[in-house]
């Protein structure tokens, strides 16, 4: 299937900032980076545990953390409701581990988890039935999921539970109108009246801090004192892993919730689960980053959300048992390999689809919906997300869920907010959509098998009504990488910083002359390319079409490891006819 052009743009680098930085010590050429991304002073790079916003500014926090002394001390029965990503994994494991340390019997805590093919997302009422059957619990915590869950919250009420809601998500809206959940306590940074500063917190953050409000009150209580308090950061490298594989934006106060983790790991004090999925996944934790966490750690956790039971990966990041953790570890890869074998043969049936989709249309739609029986559930969400950045247009996925119903999962460009959309479809087709949620990139509904025509269509009016004709797709770099900083000290200086969603790793771009090109793999692209005269290797995944002699590339530089010997390598994002040379600010 063929993709649209891509533009090459180049950030803008305030030099006021970039001088900055370099001023007080940071790297010319981190010094750049940063100040493209909006980085004014050193101080916004520390991320020292003392730079945290403070859990007072938390709405509910303080309220959480008084139910769950209150519970701790009556020796009260406590069950978790997680979700099945990879932030609901590492949020559940979190908090259990956390009221473990301030003072809760080990006998008194258990969770449930969702299996998305039978429950559904949240907390549902079948969910509470489960949690009730299997735990008896006095309290029901969610993680990652709960502020849009009126039913479930009511079931548990009228079961006599006394419930507290920890999310991230938006809230529901009924008639445009914000509705939460009759819960004892939520807390959400995106609930109504919350001033807490960052609002982009995954749910495994949220977590985090109702642990540090509930640490500070069982401290109020004289429970300890600050010398001999339970150190909360050892659960940092959780945190990390569940923020950067929910692709949460990297605000400030995230980035120094990754870095700690980071660090935490790159010293080897990690969980023993954090360290087992190191080692399937061929990485090294002394040399962690943040897109081991997005592309080898946090992969093998989910897949067991999608292709059978998250309760292993939240086992893995709970034992202490070293031999457990490498077990349920090397347990998630098997399924993680399978759920790549799956991934590839419906990503080319969705493909398909999409091409004649596009043949009978004649035009680019606004957005896609597409369908096939033979579609997995557990993986609709990838196949999305991998279309979407092919066709750059609003992108919904379906899968026929065990009810019968249509299980759609959703992902979106730059300029249409996809919750948006689903709203306006279920405000001009009330009977449309069963159930629907999410958020501005990523969003999940349930239809009618009937009704998927219908669906797209009012898909397309909600994309057009929402002015959501997307631009041109664009790359955006940071222009030439000079001569001085090719070196695999380089690449390592740029994995040793946090990188992430709205803080993008680096991308460079320069002409280049394209010297030869062959086919790796059957669907890579394996080039060498001449830069400022010297013949550098290049990689471009998942290209099979051939580059015109004379280019202007945008990569990220890398090192390509081969029986222990290490070498540069341009790894390609995009490419377009070139330019007039530009000259490096740094």
């Amino acid at each position: 299937m063929a993709s649209e052009p891509i533009t090459i743009e180049t950030r803008d680098v305030p030099p006021r900032a970039a001088w900055a930085l370099e001023q007080a010590g940071v790297h010319p050429l981190l010094a750049r980076l940063f100040a493209a991304r909006g980085v004014k002073g050193a101080d916004e790079i520390e991320d020292s545990l003392t730079k945290l916003l403070p859990p007072a500014g938390l709405l509910g926090a303080a309220e959480a953390a008084s139910l769950l002394a209150d519970a701790i001390g009556a020796a009260s029965r406590i069950c978790v409701v997680a979700d099945y990503d990879c932030d609901g994994a590492t949020a559940c494991a979190v908090i259990l581990r956390g009221l473990k340390m301030l003072g809760a019997d080990t006998a008194n805590l258990a969770y449930v988890v969702p299996d998305r093919r039978v429950h559904g997302y949240g907390l549902t009422p079948a969910i509470v039935d489960l949690a009730i059957e299997t735990a008896a619990p006095d309290v029901l915590i969610t993680v990652d999921n709960g502020v849009a869950s009126l039913e479930g919250v009511a079931h548990a009420a009228a079961h006599g539970l006394s419930v507290i809601v920890t999310d991230h998500h938006l809230p529901a809206q009924v008639d445009g109108r914000v509705v939460l959940p009759e819960a004892d306590v939520i807390v959400d940074p995106n609930q109504p009246r919350c001033t807490f500063a960052s609002k982009h917190l995954a749910g495994c953050g949220v977590a985090f801090y109702v642990l540090l409000a509930l640490r500070a009150e069982l401290r109020e209580r004289g429970e300890f004192n600050l010398e001999n308090q339970p150190r909360l950061d050892t659960l940092l490298d959780l945190v990390a892993l569940g923020t950067v594989a929910d692709v949460v934006r990297l605000d400030r106060n995230n980035r120094c919730l990754v870095g700690q983790g980071l660090r935490r790991i790159r010293a080897g004090r990690m969980q023993p689960g954090i360290a087992a999925l190191f080692a399937v996944a061929g990485r090294d934790p002394r040399q962690a980053s943040a897109a081991d966490f997005g592309f080898a750690v946090g992969p093998r956790l989910n897949a067991a959300g999608r292709l059978a039971d998250m309760s292993l990966g939240i086992e893995c990041l709970l034992t202490d048992d070293i031999a457990r953790a490498h077990e349920l570890a090397t347990t998630l890869d098997a399924i993680n390999r399978e759920r790549r074998k799956l991934e590839a043969g419906m990503r080319e049936d969705a493909e398909a689809l999409v091409d004649r989709a596009l043949a009978a249309a004649g035009a680019v739609e606004p957005a896609f919906a597409i369908f096939d029986p033979g579609f997995h559930e557990g993986v609709v969400g990838i196949i999305a997300s991998r279309l979407k950045d092919r066709l750059h247009r609003p992108t919904f996925v379906f899968a026929l869920g065990q009810d019968g119903q249509l299980k759609g999962s959703g992902r979106s460009v730059e300029g249409l907010h996809l919750r948006d959309a689903l709203d306006l479809v279920s405000k001009q087709q009330p009977l449309l959509l069963k159930r629907f949620g999410g958020h501005a990139m990523a969003a999940g509904c349930t239809i009618a098998l009937e009704d998927l025509d219908a669906f797209r269509m009012a898909l397309h009016g909600a994309a057009r009504s929402l002015g959501a004709a997307p631009a041109a797709r664009s790359v955006a770099t940071d222009g030439p990488l000079p001569a001085k900083h090719w070196s695999a000290d380089t690449v390592r200086l740029i994995e040793r910083e946090v990188w992430g969603a709205a803080f993008e790793a680096p991308v460079f771009c320069d002409n280049v002359d394209v010297v030869s090109q062959r086919l790796v793999g059957e669907k890579h692209l394996k080039l060498a390319v001449r830069l400022n005269g010297t013949v550098r290797d290049a990689i471009w995944f998942g290209r099979v079409e051939p580059v015109e002699g004379r280019v202007r590339m945008a990569y990220r530089l890398g090192l390509d490891s081969y029986n222990g010997n290490e070498r540069l390598q341009m790894i390609v994002v995009a490419a377009e006819p070139p330019r007039s040379a530009t000259s490096p600010s740094a």
